[in-house]
Order: structure tokens, then C-alpha cells, then sequence
């Protein structure tokens, strides 16, 4: 198996197998950076020495028989908004910001389990923008077809990863900034359960809606990054104070009999015709694997949606609030205006929608997850439309844009439920198509383990852009 074929876990295994080093790992993903970088603008900057010196070292701890997790010695490069103390972040943005003097919760154990940071990605300004355009250090491009939108706000997480110059990285998904970008580039994206992953030391958009998550070449990788990352922190008060689960224990269970959910009302409401088709195909394929197939009616997913909008602007105005009086000049057009009507929000509109996240939870998990165990729908309706296309900062056009887009991940932050973003198919134009498994509350190992039984009779999660040079920078691992 080649350098550019392998997943995460397949590199793992090699390591194991010393088939490869972790230096010799890190010098063919550099070279693949090297190689797909300028045309995808995915990558902010890499850390080639340090990581380097690094990789020695942890390849000198194998050689001692010291192997802290399945992640040990495995390079991975990750959204520039997990800080790490006296580096700065951009998090997107030509805004001026405080140096870090705190390193991420995220990082910090994926540190102490072996991964190796070589680098740090592009991403929407302040992760405030789902089609990944950043007017501020440039727009990330689409492996698959570098004239498309990457999705956002993950941008550079996703491309890199499609583009096979990195095995996984941590992004942020605040409406849709994991999986949408993970749907339009092709790789697996993992929602978080609210609470299951501490966000203490990273960058913040809005407090009540903000999860950290893996995004990585299949399922089985996010399970090995979430046993990593996922768990209680005192630094993160938000966190549930329960011990974590195994998230590949059970990965390679039978998947017979879980029941899957397909709704009769709002996910398939405009949906373009090759997505519907991709997707029951992959409903076929989960009967085909012993998933019983359950027709479903949802409670009110527009109201979701309006709420977590709401919320949202109302909390990135109270963060940005200060930085705007100050620099507004620096922010894109696109994000300060967004940010601003935070401030029309009346408090009483605010308190509401968080009032009623409560009442909505309970109702959809007692009216859904009582008759199925996950929830199978399309990550966005439409085709991946053009960069030039939506390069729309302002008006009523934008606003429209964006909630086609978010409008089939959103509701799911507000409800705080898991969601896992999945390679499904092409369009006719080559471009990818995903499905979305959504979960109950901590049901991110179902989630997971159903994604694994699908990557494993498919072979979607696979298929490399086209659009690119595949010509494999490194050695192949046969022998």
C-alpha cells in the first residue's frame, strides 16, 4: 500500500508493522504539502523542522518499545484555532489577537498519545462562514475541482486531508463547519455530542453551540482521534464529567438490526436529484448490511434552525463585540455583518431560544430515538456550486446561500446531538456526495460504528480528486 492509499489507521498499522517510519511519513506528507498547496491554499503554514525532530523522537520511543496509542508517530496538521502557548493563531483572520498562553485541551492529548502537528490550515475567518471563502488570507480550494467551494468553515481540514497531505486534523462545527466541508471534499467528519470534547484553549464562536471534532480519511481514524481527545477537563466546565467512551471497541460489531430513521418531512424538502439518488443508494447498501429501514417524522426542524441562528449571531457579537469597536476595519465584509446583528437581537428573543433548547432536545429524543437509533439524511441539498459563484459578502443573496446550506446540520447543534458526515457517491461532474448519521446524545460510537460497517462494503471514503497529481511523492510500503 502506497503512502497516498492509506487511512489514518492503515498508517497506524504500518508503524506498528515498521513497514515505515514516522519521519519517513512526515517527509511524504511534506512532499505531498509541497506538491498540492499552491494550488489548494490549504495549508497556513508548516512546521517542518520541529516536526521533524519530533518524529525522531517518537520513533525512538518505538524503537524502545514505547507506543502510546494507535496514534503514535502519525502526522496530522490541524485548524489554525487550537492554541498552543506562545504561537499565534490566526484563526483566519488579519485581526490582531493576544499570543496563546495556554495550549489546547485537544491538542494536549493528542499530544500525549503520539500524533504529530507538522502544520496549521486555512479556515473561514473566525470559523464565521460555511463555504469556506476568506477574504482575509485567501479562499481554500477543492481537490476534486479547484474552481469549487471546500465548504467552511473547516476549509484547509477538509482539502488537505481529500488532497491525501494529511491523515487527520481537529476542526470545530459550530452549525455545519465539520461535516459540510467533509461532505464537499470527500472525507469523514464527526459532529460531537455538546460537552464531549473539551474546547478549553480554543477560539470560540458561540458558547452554547461549539463542538470539537475529527475530520479524517474513514470512521475508524475519528474513532482512534476521539478516544484521544474526548472526555472530561476540568479547564472546560461545559464538559460532561463522565468517563469516556471506547469509541473502536465495538467498531467491528454487526450493524444487523440497528435501526435506522429516514425522514418524511424536511431533509428531502429541494434536494437536487443526483444527491437523492446517491443517497438511497446508501440507504440500500445499510439494508443490504442487516439495518432495518424506518420511515420517520420529525418535530419542528425550522424552528431548530431559526434558534441556533439566532443564538448564534447574539454570542459572536458579545465575543467580537470589543475586537470590532477596535479593528472592524480588518474583519471580511461578510463576517462583521453577520457578527453585527448579533447586536439587534433582543435579549428576550435570545433567553427564549435558549429556554426552549431543552424542551426541543427531550421532545426529539423521546419522539425519535424511541423508534430508531440513528437518523440517515444529506448533508446539503445542492450540487458544490462554484467559488466565484458565492463569493457574496452582503444582502439578501448571501443570507439565502448560507441557510441552503447550513439548513441540514444546523438544527443538529441546537438539539447538541452527534452527527457524522460520510463519502456517498459523485455527481456526474465528479464532485462528492455524503450522507449524514445523526445520533442520539454520547451515541457517537453507534454512529461510528455504522459509518465503519458502510466505508467497509463501500469504497467511497477511497476515491482520490482527479483534479490533482496522485503521482506518489513517497515509497511504497510494499515490500
Amino acid at each position: 500500500m502506497t503512502f497516498i492509499q492509506m487511512t489514518l489507521s492503515d498508517a497506524s498499522v504500518a508503524l506498528e508493522k515498521k513497514e515505515v517510519s514516522s519521519l519517513e511519513l512526515l517527509d511524504s506528507t511534506l512532499k505531498r504539502v509541497d506538491q498540492v498547496n499552491p494550488k489548494l491554499n490549504a495549508f497556513l503554514r508548516t512546521d517542518a523542522d520541529a516536526a521533524r525532530v519530533q518524529a525522531r523522537a517518537l520513533d525512538a520511543e518505538r524503537s524502545r518499545g514505547k507506543v502510546r496509542s494507535p496514534l503514535h508517530g502519525i502526522p496530522m496538521a490541524h485548524k489554525d484555532m487550537f492554541y498552543r502557548t506562545g504561537v499565534a493563531s490566526s484563526c483566519g483572520a488579519r485581526v490582531s489577537r493576544p499570543i496563546p498562553t495556554v495550549t489546547s485541551t485537544a491538542l494536549s492529548r493528542l499530544d500525549a498519545a503520539g500524533a504529530l502537528q507538522f502544520g496549521v490550515l486555512n479556515m473561514a475567518e473566525f470559523a464565521f462562514g460555511p463555504t469556506g471563502h476568506n477574504w482575509s488570507v485567501g479562499h481554500c480550494r477543492n481537490p476534486w475541482n479547484t474552481d469549487r467551494i471546500t465548504g467552511g468553515s473547516s476549509s484547509g481540514a477538509a482539502s488537505s486531508i481529500a488532497a491525501r497531505a494529511n491523515f487527520a486534523a481537529l476542526g470545530s462545527d459550530t452549525g455545519a463547519s465539520i461535516r459540510l466541508p467533509a461532505a464537499i471534499c470527500g472525507v469523514t467528519g464527526l459532529k460531537t455530542t455538546y460537552g464531549r470534547v473539551s474546547r478549553a484553549g480554543a477560539m470560540g464562536l458561540s458558547f452554547t453551540l461549539d463542538t470539537i471534532g475529527p475530520l479524517a480519511r474513514s470512521a475508524m481514524d475519528c474513532g482512534l482521534i476521539m478516544n484521544a481527545i474526548a472526555g472530561p477537563d476540568p479547564s472546560d466546565s461545559t464538559t460532561w464529567q463522565t468517563k469516556s467512551t471506547d469509541f473502536v471497541a465495538g467498531i467491528n460489531q454487526s450493524v444487523r438490526g440497528l435501526r435506522v430513521g429516514v425522514p418524511s418531512n424536511y431533509f428531502y424538502d429541494g434536494v437536487d436529484a443526483e444527491i437523492n439518488a446517491a443517497l438511497q443508494e446508501s440507504l440500500k447498501a445499510l439494508r443490504d448490511l442487516g439495518c432495518v429501514l424506518v420511515p420517520i417524522e420529525l418535530p419542528d426542524m425550522v424552528a431548530a434552525d431559526a434558534a441556533a441562528n439566532l443564538i448564534t449571531a447574539c454570542e459572536a457579537a458579545a465575543l467580537h463585540g470589543a475586537l470590532i469597536q477596535e479593528q472592524g476595519d480588518l474583519y471580511a465584509l461578510q463576517v462583521r455583518l453577520r457578527i453585527e446583528r448579533g447586536f439587534a437581537v433582543s435579549g428576550v428573543n435570545y433567553v427564549n431560544a435558549l429556554r426552549y433548547r431543552s424542551v426541543a432536545m427531550n421532545e426529539f429524543v423521546n419522539q425519535v430515538f424511541s423508534k430508531v437509533d440513528v437518523i440517515h439524511s444529506p448533508v446539503l441539498s445542492m450540487q458544490t456550486p462554484e467559488i466565484a459563484a458565492t463569493d457574496i459578502q452582503s444582502g439578501a443573496e448571501m443570507d439565502r446561500l448560507i441557510a441552503q446550506l447550513t439548513r441540514f446540520t444546523r438544527p443538529f447543534n441546537y438539539l447538541g446531538l452527534p452527527a457524522l458526515s460520510l463519502p456517498a457517491g459523485h455527481t456526474s461532474d465528479g464532485m462528492p456526495i455524503a450522507m449524514q448519521l445523526a445520533g442520539r446524545p454520547f451515541g457517537e460510537d453507534v454512529l461510528l460504528r455504522l459509518g465503519h460497517a458502510f466505508q467497509s462494503s463501500t469504497s467511497w471514503h477511497r476515491d482520490l480528486p482527479c483534479s490533482l497529481d496522485l503521482t506518489n511523492p513517497a515509497a511504497s510500503t510494499e515490500n
